[in-house]
């Protein structure tokens, strides 16, 4: 053959369509993905769009963009436990590639509806008491995600909250029972062996109302008690929760940093965007063709302590040193 055929035959290749593997790999990576999300906060909540926005702009980061070669179909169950189920079913039903849920409620949801589509969670408490993974190294199902790891900063806010308020005879955990059934259990054993270290008696609080939360609160006010609210349920419903507190002088830790911000005491808990980030990575991770089993699940490595001084003040409460050199922020105003 001569050399100007052969550059002619080359050419004509060239124009030729893609047949294959070769066509096959094309297509998946020109094709537009498909991302669920389950979220289980609070859509109008600011921790909870800070949260989403975090979660948006890492996936953009690792180069997912809505739009360009992504879809996103989020649900928000807005504190109500019910939804979960609903908007599972409906995530699932669009078959996408892979499915992020916040929470155990949404995770629980989720995992009943399809066994086959990847979860990622993230801020999920015992995964593997609830039974969303075999084991932490090895997943071993559709599930991996990123764990909140409760049990040792239950024990921790009970010490800080001793230090803080010595004077407490009973601690309180309250919380909503029906997010988290299956790991609140070992929760609550956590915070009572915590309690009874340090020489106070420890209540169990199971609310699922304003009103509960007020009553609850008003009752530890008159018995010189302590609180710690464990779930998201108390966290979406924390300005309830600091004004009781405040008006019974009952001094109160939350697993989660926005209650000292906006006038709650204190505060004990994971890096929330740390956890986010990661779930991101590992959506990421999955639609570039790994798979749940393989992803062990993660736990935090970076915790916050978060005082409010003037709270602390209007409780008559003086901050240890102790508690004022960990911290990672004190608000004064």
């Amino acid at each position: 053959m001569r050399r100007r055929d052969v550059i002619t035959l080359a050419a004509g290749a060239a124009t030729l369509p893609l047949v294959g593997p070769l066509a096959a790999r094309a297509q998946q990576r020109d094709r537009l993905r498909r991302i669920g999300a389950l979220w289980g906060g609070f859509e109008n909540d600011p921790e909870s769009q800070s949260l989403h926005a975090t979660v948006i702009q890492e996936l953009a980061r690792l180069g997912w963009v809505e739009g360009r070669n992504v879809r996103i179909d989020q649900r928000w169950i807005n504190g109500e436990a019910d939804l979960a189920g609903t908007f599972a079913k409906e995530l699932a039903g669009l078959r996408p590639d892979v499915i992020l849920a916040t929470n155990s409620a949404p995770t629980a949801a989720l995992q009943r509806e399809t066994r086959t589509i990847p979860i990622v969670f993230a801020n999920v408490t015992e995964p593997v008491e609830q039974g969303f993974v075999a084991g932490l190294a090895r997943p071993g199902g559709n599930l991996t995600g990123f764990s909140q790891a409760e049990l040792p900063i239950v024990g921790k806010a009970v010490q800080m909250l001793k230090e803080i308020a010595p004077g407490i005879r009973r601690v309180a955990a309250m919380h909503n029972p029906d997010l988290r059934p299956g790991a609140i259990k070992s929760i609550l054993d956590a915070f009572e062996a915590a309690a009874r270290v340090l020489a106070v008696d420890p209540i169990s609080v199971p609310v699922h109302s304003d009103a509960e939360i007020e009553t609850e609160i008003e009752a530890l006010g008159r018995e010189e008690g302590g609180l710690i609210c464990l779930d998201g349920f108390t966290v979406a419903h924390r300005a309830v929760v600091i004004a009781a507190a405040a008006r019974n002088k009952v001094p109160t830790i939350q697993i989660n940093s926005t209650f000292p911000r906006e006038g709650g005491l204190m505060s004990y808990s994971p890096s929330l965007p740390e956890i986010y980030r990661g779930a991101a990575g590992y959506v990421d991770r999955i639609l570039k063709g790994e798979k749940p089993a393989d992803l062990p699940v993660q736990l935090p490595t970076r915790y916050e302590l978060v005082i409010n001084l003037k709270t602390a003040k209007a409780l008559g409460l003086t901050v240890p040193q102790t508690l004022l050199v960990f911290a990672n922020e004190v608000i004064e105003e």
